[in-house]
């Protein structure tokens, strides 16, 4: 009963992913190549949205399930690491067609093969993880 909060908004942002076609191939395969607007205005409105929704956040100066109030810290500028990881992440999502996000509603819809994925997107996790000492930060 706990995480039911969290089940059910799981649930329902997969049903929009669905819905919207976001998990779609062939919407993100027109995305890559550029012949579709569809995906770009999905991303769009996501980022859109969560500008909006940052601004009311720090206007309001909410608190978090805690009480203390949600703070919000500036990253360290990373102009290169940003590009390379962009790079890789986009790189990744083109090579499976699918980006992490729904991964899971990818395999409610009977589509196994994003396993083979999903174990890939845990192995890059993993090394990572590993190798995150030694990489330039």
């Amino acid at each position: 009963m706990k995480y039911l909060k969290f089940f059910l908004t799981g649930t329902f942002f997969g049903i929009i992913l669905s819905k919207s076609e976001a998990i779609s191939w062939y919407r993100i395969f027109e995305m890559f190549k550029f012949q579709s607007f569809h995906m770009y205005g999905i991303i769009g409105s996501a980022v859109v949205i969560g500008i909006i929704l940052v601004l009311i956040m720090k206007k309001a100066k909410l608190k978090n399930i805690n009480g203390n109030e949600i703070e919000f810290t500036p990253k360290k500028s990373g102009k290169y690491r940003n590009i390379l990881g962009g790079i890789i992440f986009g790189l990744g999502w083109a090579l499976a067609g699918a980006c992490p996000g729904p991964f899971f509603v990818l395999i409610g819809k009977g589509i196994l093969p994003i396993l083979i994925v999903i174990f890939g997107a845990m192995i890059g996790a993993f090394s990572y993880h590993a190798t995150k000492n030694k990489l330039p930060h």
